[in-house]
């Protein structure tokens, strides 16, 4: 098995107890392993990155593998830890504006909309917090594990959690709206992906390889579409989980899934306008009229937007177990499992620079504003890069 494949089926939740193919698995050794992660060759730095500040924020991600992601709104990010703290920061030199101390572990977040923040809870609770102190505002219940952070649109409060559930809650009171139930497969990688929430429809992924449009306000399904099929004898083999961040632009949809496909989806319909067979669970981002993917073995792949193929390959990474590619500036944000942050060029793929943030590695999204990238360490570091080219 390779690094990557190891990594994803380490997350895997058996929800029938005991499954003998999952534990099977564990018991190969390093020495079975055909795929080591590829070798780091030099390169030239070609970019000028400097860091402008770092803070620590509580444990970061703890030992849940969870993917707690910060949120930039204006001139403030917020983010969050597993053990319970939540810091306003700001973006410009890194100073805390507040800080709370919840007592609860946190496992999804940051939601937030206008005046407010939302989290969901490791014990199934999701909550709202005033954004300009933190205070808690409402807390209310939900069957599962929230690993996603909460939206909302100001009137609905949107929460997906691991056990196929999704959920809106009045956006005032914490009351309950609504809730759709899908069919959880018997084996999935530990997360989902992050709803959105634009105007009043939500779009869901699935650990069934489906992607749902449902009306915000009373959860009717507008449309359906199936991203992947499962295929193979194996419980394993038949994953499609929908686990990545997806990507919206205009009236179109990118989404892509776990041994299936990456798929462009009309939002007004849920039609495919184009998919090609690829296998992710890391999501995919756009820019400069490419969609951007890491695939399970590592390739990052630019695929035109206009579904017309593949724009350039990058293959120098291969199973080193990389985060979802972010475009800053004119660039390509990737962090690998030993936490070196690779950057490389939107037009072709190459290589520009490369530094190491964090040994412990990053498993949330990179933030980009400009020339500036936040990354969020699963330590617990946010810091704050400028990158820009040498002179």
């Amino acid at each position: 098995m390779s690094f990557l494949r190891t990594t994803a089926l380490l997350m895997l939740l058996a929800t029938l107890a005991g499954c003998e193919t999952v534990s099977s698995f564990f018991e190969m050794g390093d020495d079975e392993d055909p795929q080591q992660p590829a070798e780091l060759m030099d390169i030239e730095n070609q970019l000028d990155v400097r860091k402008l500040w770092s803070v620590g924020v509580g444990d970061g991600q703890g030992d849940g593998l969870y993917k707690l992601q910060p949120i930039i709104d204006d001139d403030i990010i917020y983010v969050a830890a597993a053990e319970g703290e939540v810091r306003a920061i700001n973006r410009r030199d890194g100073s805390t504006i507040w800080k709370q101390e919840l007592e609860l572990g946190l496992s999804g977040g940051v939601g937030h909309y206008e005046d407010s923040l939302f989290l969901g809870g490791s014990d199934g609770l999701v909550m709202r917090l005033d954004a300009s102190s933190g205070e808690t505002l409402w807390m209310s219940e939900v069957s599962g594990e929230v690993l996603a952070a909460p939206q909302s649109n100001g009137r609905v409060v949107v929460v997906q959690s691991y056990d196929g559930r999704l959920y809106g809650f009045d956006y005032e009171t914490g009351e309950r709206m609504w809730r759709y139930d899908s069919n959880l497969p018997v084996l999935t990688i530990r997360g989902t992906s992050t709803p959105i929430l634009d105007g009043g429809v939500v779009y869901a992924g699935f650990a069934t390889g489906r992607v749902l449009a449902f009306d915000a306000l009373d959860g009717t399904i507008r449309w359906e579409a199936r991203v992947a099929i499962p295929q193979g004898r194996s419980e394993i083999e038949r994953i499609v989980d929908v686990d990545g961040t997806m990507a919206l632009a205009g009236t179109e949809l990118y989404v892509a899934s776990y041994q299936g496909r990456i798929a462009a989806l009309d939002t007004r319909t849920g039609r495919k306008l184009w998919q090609r067979n690829v296998s992710s669970f890391y999501g995919v981002s756009q820019g400069f009229g490419n969609v951007y993917i890491t695939e399970e073995g590592g390739t990052i792949t630019a695929f035109l937007r206009n579904g017309q193929g593949v724009r350039w390959e990058q293959p120098a990474l291969a199973w080193r177990a990389l985060s979802r590619p972010i475009p800053v500036s004119s660039y390509l944000a990737v962090v690998d499992f030993e936490g070196y942050l690779h950057l490389l060029s939107q037009v072709d793929g190459e290589f520009l620079a490369r530094i190491r943030p964090d040994s412990d590695g990053v498993r949330a999204d990179m933030l980009a504003d400009g020339t500036i990238l936040y990354v969020y360490s699963n330590g617990g570091k946010l810091i704050a890069y400028d990158i820009r080219p040498r002179s």
